[in-house]
């Protein structure tokens, strides 16, 4: 049985570092929610947990709407507001269960690795569905337990893909949940992201353990870990990037 993560007690601290994007990466994301959002500009955007606010100035440069950075933790909505303030966004107290916004308020909401944070699906469906305008589009980016990847750092943490596939729901659990609220998928792609511009870049970034799986492990696992981390790039020092095949699950009415 997995814990449930407290962003406010460790990962508020490293997770705007631990998990930046470059500018062109980030692009790269908003060209694939742009392709598959509704055509007409401006759209109102909610970027449901939204962490320290990675996306959501772009969503609103890209859309050009409101956007509303949706987040339970204080402390990830604090550092939000420090790092990735924007005029046309709001960063609000709120769950997929209880989202402050009123009905058909969003042509677009986005949960990129969220889904498997939310503690009740089945009350967050309608709920998510009842802040969705008629026509508007939901983006789910996440990894599924049916179509796990084989990422770098799970060669040195071997217990992190049996948590993963304990943590992440299957495609099919998600699409059930929405069925119930009418919201069907359209479209299940597959985005090639790049993580790291080097192995020394992605070991940088993995030591500053900003990822729940590794409040999943004991501290004698994480220790082990970064020891075989540091040997296999001692032994194979490549400075090639580090990328990943990412899933984007959309759902519309």
């Amino acid at each position: 049985m997995l814990k449930p993560i407290n962003y406010d007690d460790r990962q508020h601290l490293v997770y705007a570092r631990g998990r930046a994007l470059p500018s062109d990466v980030i692009a790269a994301w908003m060209a694939e929610f742009a392709r598959h959002s509704p055509s007409r500009r401006p759209l109102t955007v909610l970027d449901l947990g939204s962490g320290t606010g990675r996306f959501s100035p772009a969503l609103a440069d890209t859309f050009g709407g409101p956007v509303y950075g949706v987040e339970p933790s204080a402390r990830m909505r604090q550092v939000a507001a420090n790092v990735a303030a924007h005029p046309s966004v709001s960063y609000l107290q709120g769950t997929a269960e209880k989202i402050p916004l009123p009905d058909n308020h969003s042509d677009l909401t986005l949960l990129y690795l969220v889904i498997h944070h939310v503690q009740d699906l089945p009350t967050a469906a309608p709920e998510i569905a009842r802040v969705l305008a008629p026509h508007g589009r939901l983006l789910i980016r996440n990894a599924f337990s049916d179509r796990m990847p084989d990422p770098l750092w799970h060669r040195w943490f071997p217990r992190a893909r049996a948590i993963e596939e304990e943590l992440f729901p299957t495609v099919a659990e998600v699409v059930d949940a929405f069925a119930t609220v009418e919201l069907r998928p359209v479209a299940l792609t597959s985005i090639r992201h790049r993580l790291a511009a080097s192995r020394a870049h992605y070991a940088a970034r993995l030591r500053l353990r900003a990822s729940s799986v590794f409040d999943q492990m004991t501290e004698q696992e994480i220790a082990e870990g970064f020891t075989a981390m540091d040997a296999d790039l001692a032994a194979h020092p490549g400075t090639g990037p580090i990328e990943e095949d990412c899933d984007l699950l959309i759902l519309a009415a």
